[in-house]
């Protein structure tokens, strides 16, 4: 019996030692003049007058080598304001509700976000960028450069869908449905 309970704690203590977690670090944050309260473009290819800067971490800087050799980069960012997340969104414009990863909300089970942006310019670590849709203070978790050989593909389904989602260029979202989008406060 007192091998059987022995057994049971060393099995209980490998199986706590068993984890799903991932863990991110960001590697700069995002300046922009966009808040939960004045809102922000609902993409920002959208609105490319748009600006703002990606301050990157110091040790990351070596990483910018050749990436002012591109125009346009993709931006991993987390979408730290987002509360929680719900499998069905209605995005803001839409009178249709979908599941989430037929959708850009930022309530994700995994609030990872992507923006495509325009390279302005680079001083060492700060990236001035224009294109964009990302509040301020957001954390950064990755920069890849855009490949138009790769990064596009005509679709005609992808067209359709995009309409049916209400994706069109729309001004900016207002405040509270930036609230109850990103929060899913007020639901």
């Amino acid at each position: 019996m007192k091998y059987i309970f022995f057994l049971f704690i060393i099995i209980l203590f490998l199986y706590s030692c068993k984890s799903d977690k991932i863990e991110y670090k960001p590697i700069g944050y995002f300046h922009s003049e966009y808040t939960m309260k004045t809102g922000a473009p609902r993409q920002g290819v959208l609105e490319p007058e748009t600006k703002g800067q990606i301050i990157l971490y110091e040790k990351y800087v070596a990483g910018l080598d050749v990436i002012d050799d591109f125009e346009y980069i993709w931006v991993l960012y987390h979408f730290n304001k987002a509360k929680g997340w719900d499998a069905i969104v209605r995005p803001p414009g839409s009178h249709h509700a979908f599941g989430v990863f037929a959708t850009r909300s930022p309530r994700r089970p995994n609030p990872i976000g992507l923006s495509l942006i325009k390279i302005d310019s680079i001083n060492r670590n700060i990236l001035y960028v224009s294109g964009v849709d990302i509040f301020d203070n957001t954390p950064l978790l990755d920069i890849k450069p855009f490949l138009p050989s790769v990064d596009y593909v005509y679709s005609k389904k992808n067209k359709d869908a995009e309409i049916f989602l209400g994706h069109h260029d729309e001004d900016f979202i207002n405040d509270s449905l930036v609230k109850v989008f990103v929060t899913g406060e007020n639901k």
